[in-house]
């Protein structure tokens, strides 16, 4: 008997052998969330954006601690500018002095005009007769009761550097001699002067003054322009020059260029000096890998700075969101009744309020205001994710509606834990995975609309960077077209970063519920 139970024996050893599982065979089990980031994982885009954000994060978080340029540190060169020296106009208006202690005003003068373009000798104004003299060319003396009060000349005398300006008499002798063509001595004042050839007015051995017919104004605050220049500017001009050379007092040689306003018939002298300005649009180099921009910022460094600007406003503004909106949400599905329906409501009028618009118009407050910078974008942040939590209220609303009828609620009913507990540590845990999906899609949408404001000069303000204001840079056809330098960076990492959120959204959508892939 023994020896026929043998076989049996080891069969059955044998079979249990093989039917027992060893750790080797045992069937692994894996927890949710486990599944959940093996399917992330198997869909390709979503691996690839997510290589993509790390890629930006990296890229702006590191990036700016390791650049060797601060955010708002600007560089500068010298170059070559020119610059609006003096204006110059030729004279072909009646200009006026009067003798000491006489007056003719403007009223008076507008008499004389009248007078002059018709030929006459004399006119009358305010019961005073007033006698007119042409005493030479373009040049008349305005008299009462014999006695000269005042001149109308075209020619102008202008004084020396550094010399005192010449007495009433003095102007009517001299040009009453130029404006005849005259040269020679003249007496004024019990003092003999000499008119040269060129118009120079001389008092013994010192030239006093000068006539000429044009005006030159300096456009230079604080200088003085010398008689030498306004000399050589007039003969360049009585030439039709163009441009010309000259060396200052103080031994600097500059060039000027001469232009001629026709409409105005005003002649604008360039000045050409070597300035010390931002280096702006440098091209890419060594020391600038992608160039400077219009302030002289190297552009690498803003673009780092920029995208950890653009991210964090991105995830305050979703945190915002969806703070505000899992608590009114929780509570609205929840409860139900009037407190549904009330916030509900609440959620129709945030849903009807035009949310650019109003952006628009806190931006030109706080633009009229001048809002500090760091100040304005707490505030940006702040309306982005106020205008922004309906969205996910009605999210959760309806997902806890449809949760809160299960048993598992009826049991936490019956064990009597509090309503607090009830939402945030029963019903909301079970809602999570939908809101990871719809805020990480969100960040991508949050980031394009704080691009799209700073675009327009609504959102983050200088000196600070986001992508969107360095695009902001790019403010006429000229610069679009020649620096691509500018935009372009910009652009790329703000679609790289956009494009990373949604594949990665769209890959936890998928990992959370199967059945969603198509």
């Amino acid at each position: 008997m023994s020896d026929n139970n043998m076989p049996n024996e080891q069969d059955n050893a044998v079979s249990e052998e093989v039917l027992s599982l060893n750790d080797d065979r045992r069937v692994k089990t894996l927890s949710p969330g486990a599944l959940v980031v093996k399917r992330f994982f198997r869909n390709r885009l979503a691996v690839i954006g997510l290589v993509m954000l790390a890629v930006m994060f990296l890229f702006s978080f590191v990036g700016g601690m390791v650049s060797p340029y601060g955010e708002d540190e600007q560089f500068y060169t010298y170059t070559y500018l020119e610059k609006e020296y003096v204006g110059v106009t030729r004279n072909e208006d009646f200009r006026y002095i009067s003798a000491e202690g006489k007056d003719f005003g403007s009223a008076a003068q507008a008499q004389f005009l009248m007078a002059q373009m018709l030929g006459k000798t004399e006119f009358d104004y305010k019961d005073v007769n007033y006698g007119v003299e042409q005493e030479g060319t373009d040049f008349y003396a305005i008299s009462t009761g014999g006695e000269v009060i005042a001149i109308a000349y075209k020619d102008i005398v202008n004084a020396s550097d550094g010399v005192p300006d010449l007495s009433f008499e003095a102007k009517h002798a001299a040009l009453q001699m130029y404006t005849n063509e005259k040269t020679g001595a003249f007496s004024a004042e019990g003092q003999e002067y000499t008119l040269d050839e060129d118009g120079n007015i001389i008092l013994g051995e010192e030239v006093m003054a000068y006539v000429s017919r044009f005006v030159v104004q300096s456009k230079v605050s604080g200088v003085a322009i010398s008689r030498d220049f306004k000399e050589r500017l007039e003969e360049v001009l009585d030439n039709d020059g163009t441009e010309f050379a000259y060396t200052g007092m103080d031994g600097v040689d500059h060039n000027y260029t001469i232009t001629y306003d026709a409409a105005a018939k005003v002649w604008s002298v360039m000045q050409e000096t070597e300035t010390y300005v931002y280096s702006q649009y440098e091209s890419p180099s060594k020391t600038h890998p992608l160039g400077t921009d219009a302030n002289g910022m190297d552009m690498l460094t803003r673009l780092m700075y920029g995208g950890r600007v653009s991210l964090i406003i991105g995830f305050i503004v979703v945190i915002i969101e969806t703070v505000l909106g899992v608590i009114l949400g929780g509570i609205s599905g929840y409860f139900g009744k009037w407190i549904d329906n009330l916030i509900m409501r609440v959620v129709d009028v945030f849903y009807c309020i035009p949310s650019l618009p109003l952006i628009i118009i806190l931006g030109a407050a706080m633009d009229g205001m001048r809002v500090d910078p760091q100040v304005r974008m707490l505030y940006l942040m702040l309306i982005l994710g106020f205008l922004g939590w309906p969205g996910i209220a009605r999210l959760v609303r309806g997902q806890i509606l449809s949760l809160r009828e299960q048993e598992f609620m009826t049991a936490t009913e019956a064990c009597g834990i509090r309503v607090s507990h009830r939402i945030f540590k029963h019903l909301i845990p079970n809602v999570i995975p939908q809101l990871i999906v719809n805020c990480t899609m969100a960040l991508g949408s949050v980031m394009l609309t704080e691009a799209t404001l700073s675009f327009l000069g609504l959102g983050v303000k200088f000196p600070f960077a986001s992508w969107g204001n360095i695009i902001n840079d790019v403010n006429n056809s000229y610069v679009l077209t020649t620096y691509w330098f500018i935009w372009i960076p910009a652009g790329f990492c703000l679609l790289i970063a956009v494009l990373g959120f949604n594949f990665v959204g769209d890959g936890l959508r998928d990992a959370f519920d199967p059945r969603m892939k198509r």
